[in-house]
C-alpha cells in the first residue's frame, strides 16, 4: 500500500497538513500525520516509531521547527542520525521549517487573509519583512501581530492549510518541503510498477 507517514513536532504541522495533502496527492495515496508533542518528544520517539511501523513500503518525512537553534543543518542532521537507527534511513527524508511552521503562512498572506477572513492582509506581501519570512526571528508572533491575534495555532493551521498555494517560492523550507512530498509519492509509484 502507498503510503506517507509524516512524524510531525506539533498538532499545527498536523492540521496543516491534513488540509493541504488532499490538494496534492494522488486518490489512491495515503498519508497519516502522527504529531508529538515538541521536539524533544518527536526526538525521543522517532526511531522507535519509524522502526515499529508495520508498512515496509511506507515513506516517512520528518517535519520540524528550527526554532532558535542557530544552524538548521545541525538540526537536521540530528534527526537523520536517529532516522538511521531505525533501519528504515532509505525510505526518510527531513524537512525543518525555517524558523518555525508560522513561516509558511507568512510565505502566502493571501492563503492567511482567506482563511482566517481579515481584509487587506495580502498587501503586507511585498514589504520588506514578508517576502522571505524563512529568516524573522518568530515568525507565529509576527503572524498574532499581523492578525491581531486571530491567528490561533491548530485551528488557524487547519484553516490556512486549505488556501496555500504548492508553488510559493517566498518560504524556501515551505518549498523544500513540497518538493519532498512530491518525491516521496514519486518514489512510491515508482516502486509500484
Amino acid at each position: 500500500m502507498r503510503e506517507l507517514v509524516f512524524l510531525l513536532e506539533e498538532p499545527s504541522a498536523k492540521a496543516m497538513l491534513e488540509s493541504l495533502l488532499p490538494r496534492m496527492l494522488k486518490e489512491d495515496t495515503r498519508f497519516r500525520c502522527i504529531p508529538f508533542e515538541g521536539k524533544q518528544d518527536l526526538e525521543k520517539q522517532l526511531t522507535r516509531r519509524i522502526r515499529a511501523y508495520q508498512n515496509e513500503r511506507a515513506r516517512f518525512i520528518v517535519l520540524r521547527d528550527q526554532d532558535s537553534h542557530p544552524d538548521c543543518t545541525a538540526v537536521k542532521q540530528g534527526l537523520l542520525d536517529l532516522c538511521d537507527k531505525s533501519g528504515k534511513f532509505a525510505r526518510c527524508l527531513v524537512r525543518i521549517a525555517c524558523r518555525e511552521l508560522e513561516a509558511f503562512y507568512l510565505a502566502d498572506l493571501q492563503a492567511v487573509e482567506r482563511a482566517l477572513e481579515i481584509d487587506g492582509l495580502t498587501r503586507h506581501q511585498n514589504s520588506r519583512k514578508f517576502r522571505s519570512p524563512d529568516g524573522l526571528g518568530s515568525p507565529s508572533r509576527e503572524l498574532k501581530t499581523l492578525t491581531r491575534n486571530r491567528y490561533e495555532k491548530v485551528a488557524g493551521s487547519r484553516a490556512i492549510g486549505k488556501h496555500l498555494q504548492l508553488d510559493n517560492a517566498r518560504s524556501a523550507s515551505f518549498r523544500n518541503l513540497i518538493a519532498a512530498i512530491r518525491r516521496c509519492e514519486d518514489e512510491l509509484l515508482r516502486e509500484a510498477v
